[in-house]
């Protein structure tokens, strides 16, 4: 007793002292947080002088980019796309045909999710000692996970796998996953449990009280079933429909079910909401900052488990987008925001829905006629160019980045180093057609002497063809090539100066 005694009050005195160090170096850092701001409002000022900005009408925006705070590094496979469980089998035939290898290849290794509300009430796993339901559409077989398989590794992807809860089969499941794993092997990223089973109670799937006590229950039902018929499956959830939910649920999640990955969904728009969805409210600062708050519930029970968090099904509006919006180039926009703020909140990974059939929505990718959907022959919708200029920041890390301005236009600018020290910095400016430029300037002292620009453009946010990225299109076989000169811009004054026009988007990277 009387070490044990000692033992606490020395520990008391150690958790004072790390508590004292821990004070003085935030006090520290806020510190130096304050000078930087401040000398980041004293450049302001000057910038507000600047007879080039003021010639032009533009926007003068001052970048201070912090270096010695890095962030969580953006690893590979964070980039990916979410189908519906009834495409399935459709897009796994483009294994061997079409142009979707090439299409994922042009992205680097990523995840390919099969999920959505079609998991629980549509497909059904089938086989020898499986029947046909009733209930179900569609249905997956062993060749369809075999063809599947034979995609992620002609692609380099990996395949998130949605097995239906709505129909309480926990021995059909276990047969679905353990088929899953003879055909994909290392490809199989993990297997979700349900679709956004937060909302069975509301849609009729369960009587309410519908709880995640009860869906947990049911779960591990799985887990057991599951673990009986294969061993090394990687489990994720719970899937649910979004961040206030997840802040009841996830931590549930992480503690009862300590899955191998969180995962939730989001949709900034409904396509039911009052009033209805429009451009203007997808690239409005109300929904980036909403989108910045949700991102922040998902990754503070992440934090706390330890747990990584991935956002596996994400789209512009839901119930399949919205045309003249979702398939419009306000999306990629909008979708390379949202990705960056992703990157820099330390989400593991996003997956864009999509649906190869329809064009009209908020599909990446998709057959703009009946024949090219057989064939695999896919075209890169205007969101696709937002995941290709992302590509360009795996392996980075993301830094602290404040804006100053005056004028406080709706723009977003974040910063990451890559592994070899270069700077990329993304800037979208999401103000309309007619506002006037942003003339930024980006602090980065004597270390970087010029910067290439990569620019992504439209002839409006309301555009679905002309999208370019560097004055570039996605190939008809898939494949991207940037261009082989890039604008370069050199330093002056200690900063690189640029001129951002309204609804465009740009990749700055660093030159030393």
């Amino acid at each position: 007793m009387i070490s044990g005694s000692a033992f606490e009050v020395g520990g008391r005195r150690g958790s004072d002292r790390v508590a004292r160090r821990a004070r003085l170096a935030g006090l520290a850092v806020a510190i130096a947080a304050l000078a930087a701001l401040l000398l980041a409002l004293l450049a302001g000022r000057r910038d507000d002088g600047d007879s080039e900005a003021r010639a032009t009408g533009a926007i003068p925006v001052s970048v201070l980019i912090d270096t010695h705070r890095p962030g969580r590094q953006v690893r590979g496979r964070f980039l990916g796309l979410s189908f519906e469980a009834a495409a399935l089998a459709q897009v796994a035939r483009y294994s061997d045909r079409g142009n979707l290898v090439a299409l994922l290849r042009s992205l680097g290794p990523g995840v390919l999710r099969f999920g959505g509300v079609s998991a629980d009430t549509q497909v059904a796993w089938t086989d020898r000692a499986t029947p046909r339901p009733a209930w179900a559409r569609r249905v997956i077989e062993a060749r369809d996970l075999r063809r599947l398989g034979r995609l992620a590794a002609r692609s380099g992807w990996k395949v998130l796998l949605t097995v239906g809860l709505a129909h309480f089969e926990p021995a059909v499941a276990a047969r679905e996953v353990a088929a899953a794993k003879a055909a994909l092997g290392a490809h199989l990223a993990a297997i979700e449990v349900g679709n956004e089973p937060d909302a069975y109670g509301q849609h009729g799937l369960r009587p309410l009280p519908w709880t995640y006590a009860r869906y947990s229950a049911e779960v591990s039902v799985y887990r057991r079933a599951i673990g009986r018929a294969v061993h090394g499956v990687r489990i994720a959830g719970p899937g649910v429909s979004g961040s206030r939910i997840f802040a009841t649920w996830g931590p549930g999640e992480a503690r009862f079910q300590r899955p191998a990955l969180l995962t939730g969904h989001h949709y900034p728009l409904g396509c039911h909401q009052t009033p209805a969805p429009s451009i203007d409210r997808l690239l409005s600062p109300e929904t980036r900052s909403l989108e910045g708050r949700s991102l922040a519930r998902f990754i503070s029970v992440s934090r706390s488990s330890s747990i990584r968090f991935r956002m596996d099904e994400l789209g512009s509006v839901s119930c399949g987008g919205t045309h003249g919006i979702s398939d419009a180039f306000a999306s990629t926009l909008w979708a390379t925001g949202y990705i960056v703020q992703a990157m820099a909140k330390g989400v593991a990974g996003v997956n864009f829905q999509g649906n190869p059939a329809n064009c009209a929505g908020y599909s990446p990718i998709c057959a703009g006629s009946p024949g090219r959907l057989t064939a695999g022959v896919l075209g890169a919708q205007p969101g696709w160019y937002a995941l290709l200029l992302a590509s360009r920041l795996i392996g980075a890390r993301p830094l602290p980045t404040t804006m100053v301005s005056r004028a406080q236009p709706n723009l977003v600018v974040r910063a990451f180093v890559s592994g070899s020290g270069r700077l990329r910095v993304v800037i979208v400016d999401d103000e309309p057609p007619g506002s006037p430029p942003v003339a930024l300037r980006l602090r980065v002292g004597r270390r970087y002497t010029r910067a290439a620009l990569l620019m992504l453009t439209a002839p409006s946010p309301a555009a679905t063809t002309g999208v370019r990225l560097g004055s570039h299109a996605v190939s008809r076989d898939g494949s991207f090539s940037e261009p082989t000169k890039i604008p370069q811009i050199t330093r002056r004054h200690g900063a690189i100066s640029l001129s951002v026009p309204p609804s465009s988007a740009a990749l700055l990277t660093t030159v030393r």
